[in-house]
């Protein structure tokens, strides 16, 4: 792979860590670590000789990336740069990177170094989420932007988009005879352009037919190169042009409603995940008053968008939706809602678009953003995407260290956002704005142990060092100044990694606890789980899948259970004023029976000091194979000594190993949803 890097590492430092074990978090009672197995199944990349990568390899592969586009800008633009200085720069942000004291997120880890982002010099494999606002459907071309949704899902970008193009009061027409065809290419783009032509057959008046043929898609289960993994055939395709038809066809002589889109972007979600256990990839943003919108996910209103039949599955499950609230609205209608399932969740406009930090005065440099990101951390333009990075707060032991780590983290999301993407309009966006999310995990547990004065100091002081930084880069880079440049995302697989709580939230698990994984029968850990004693059921909902439960000792003194719903919104509030200019992405868990009460009073007392809000009601139930379960410290000792320690060379080593699954969309547990 060198021959995509312009600069590279010493090979005398990074020889060094090649026997160095990796520290990652969360140690089980076999001393093995559930960041390992994380790190394994979901960015360990499958190398040219079929062996897995390594973190030393991981950690090499992204710097060299990092400090290549940085070289590749200096140099195309006739900028000065010092590779001596540039070398001792990058084995800093190596060191602190295997020590697990920053990380890329989950894409950046999965992707950066590769081909697919240094030769194509295309950083939409490095992006998390983005927003678009349908108030831009062209009337000339409305399926252009729902063929964008479709491309960045099929990217693995998370897309938050709203209904603000039912003002157009655009119809839904019927196409007549005659029908033409459109021979589709095996490409993402055909497939994209495909769902263009046969939305815009039913948006613009006196439109032929839209017919297809798929003889030119591979068929199921050939190889896909670039962004690994197996072809699922034309069989989800022909689905979602099935399923436009039946229900937007169907719809003919009526009005292209809040209704309308949202199903559109449901559709088109439920083909790219296509059958698979994935993340949730899209937030639709509508109207409190849009009665339409917020009975969306209302089975006894719209029965057939939320069927649960295996023959005749719905599509609400596809998006998470919230309403553009103000301060000022009336929470108390929503409760009901709330309480059944979590929905609908809460996004002040009128507060993103005037502040940062909610402990700064009004900039209004958001004054054009139009939504967020599903995973509501980043306000963003329509069209515009997230870079994001990871900062581990439980991996610094002072306030110092913390600070110096913050200059790498920052560096890896400006250097992000050097690299341009496929779309034209997004990089006028991005260029322009050079948003970038500097995120903070642990934040619960660091509260816990450090106490919320310290908080607040790390988090002022270290958003001073960051806008320091971003003053001198954005100069010598002879760039723009990031608008914002702080945020908190979810976290999920990557503060597993380094063992912290997620992003802002407490662990589900707290002190210990059995974490209960899922692996296909095939996979080749599954020998080494069954050899080293792990309890293992089948599933009880997948065939031909295992369920493995790892006792774990989190050091987190306390779960998401034991916390009340005004401390975890307190927190999220806490967060939003001292660190993030951008949001906070924050799921409030609460006790169904107990605190459902509280809701109101709760976003009544926190209005003005939040961008965004998500709920997610716990209940009292007991579910089977549920993925934490508490134990007690003598339970969690009773496992020491019936497990092995496990040797990984076997599946680094491996010539029969499985890629890497990479992370999609949204990073958090919450935004996982089980298929039937």
């Amino acid at each position: 792979m060198s021959e995509v890097f312009s600069f590279r590492l010493s090979e005398d430092f990074v020889n060094k860590y090649n026997e160095v074990p990796a520290p990652f978090g969360f140690s089980d009672a076999g001393s093995n670590s559930l960041g390992e197995v994380t790190f394994i199944r979901t960015y360990s990349r499958m190398k040219e000789d079929g062996t897995k990568e390594r973190w030393h390899e991981v950690c090499r592969r992204v710097i060299e990336g990092m400090y290549s586009v940085q070289k590749n800008h200096a140099k195309d633009n006739r900028l000065p740069w010092n590779d001596n200085k540039a070398q001792k720069s990058a084995q800093e942000a190596f060191q602190r990177m295997f020590e697990l004291k920053w990380t890329p997120p989950g894409r950046g880890l999965w992707a950066f170094g590769t081909p697919m982002t240094m030769e194509k010099r295309n950083s939409a494999s490095l992006q998390n989420c983005a927003m678009v606002s349908t108030r831009d459907i062209d009337r000339n071309d409305p399926g252009a932007l729902f063929a964008w949704v479709m491309d960045a899902l099929m990217l693995g970008i998370g897309v938050g988009f709203d209904t603000l193009g039912k003002d157009k009061q655009m119809s839904i027409y019927a196409p007549t005879e005659p029908a033409i065809v459109y021979e589709i290419p095996d490409t993402r783009e055909g497939w994209v352009e495909s769902v263009r032509y046969l939305i815009n057959s039913y948006l613009r008046q006196n439109q032929p037919i839209q017919e297809f043929t798929y003889d030119l898609i591979r068929p199921l289960g050939a190889p896909i190169k670039g962004f690994g993994g197996v072809a699922s055939g034309p069989a989800p395709l022909i689905e979602l042009h099935t399923r436009i038809r039946n229900v937007i066809g169907s719809r003919a002589g009526q009005e292209f409603d809040s209704r309308a889109i949202v199903d559109i972007v449901n559709l088109i979600g439920t083909c790219v995940v296509s059958g698979n256990v994935r993340r949730s990839a899209t937030l639709a943003l509508g109207a409190p008053e849009d009665e339409g919108f917020i009975n969306l996910k209302n089975p006894e209103v719209f029965p057939e968008r939320n069927s649960y039949d295996p023959e005749k599955p719905g599509w609400a499950w596809m998006s998470n939706n919230s309403i553009s609230a103000t301060v000022g609205t009336k929470y108390e209608d929503y409760v009901d809602l709330i309480a059944d399932n979590g929905e609908p969740g809460f996004i002040w406009l009128d507060v993103a678009r005037e502040y940062g930090r909610l402990k700064d005065a009004p900039d209004y440099k958001d004054s054009r953003i139009m939504g967020f990101n599903p995973c509501a951390e980043q306000p963003l333009e329509s069209y515009e995407l997230c870079t994001l990075v990871e900062v581990h707060l439980n991996r610094h032991e002072s306030k110092e260290d913390f600070l110096r780590t913050l200059k790498f983290a920052y560096l890896y999301g400006k250097t992000v956002t050097l690299m341009p993407t496929h779309w034209p309009q997004t990089n006028g966006i991005m260029q322009r704005n050079r948003r970038i999310g500097t995120s903070l995990t642990g934040i619960a547990s660091f509260a816990d142990t450090s106490g919320l004065p310290a908080l607040r100091e790390w988090m002022d002081e270290g958003y001073t060092k960051i806008r320091h930084y971003d003053h001198k880069y954005s100069e010598w880079l002879c760039v723009r100044e990031s608008v914002r440049v702080t945020t908190v995302k979810p976290s999920g697989s990557v503060s597993l990694l380094s063992g912290a709580t997620p992003g802002v939230h407490w662990g589900p698990g707290g002190e210990f606890y059995l974490r209960a994984i899922r692996f296909g029968n095939t996979d080749p850990m599954m020998y080494l789980f069954k050899a080293a004693g792990y309890k293992i059921e089948d599933d009880v909902v997948s065939a031909n899948t295992s369920v493995v439960y790892f006792p774990v000792a989190s050091g987190h003194k306390r779960s998401e259970k034991q916390v009340s719903l005004f401390e975890k919104i307190g927190l999220a509030a806490t967060a939003q004023k001292y660190w993030s200019d951008n949001g906070v992405s924050v799921t409030l868990s609460f006790d169904k029976e107990e605190e459902t009460k509280f809701i109101a009073p709760a976003l009544n007392m926190y209005e003005g000091q939040l961008k965004a809000v998500s709920f997610l009601p716990m209940g009292n139930k007991t579910y089977l194979q549920q993925p934490y379960t508490e134990i007690t410290r003598e339970e969690y000792n009773s496992y020491v000594g019936t497990i092995g320690k496990i040797d990984w060379s076997a599946i680094y080593d491996g010539k029969d190993n499985l890629d890497a699954e990479s992370e999609k969309y949204c990073s958090t547990d919450a935004c996982e949803i089980k298929l039937y």
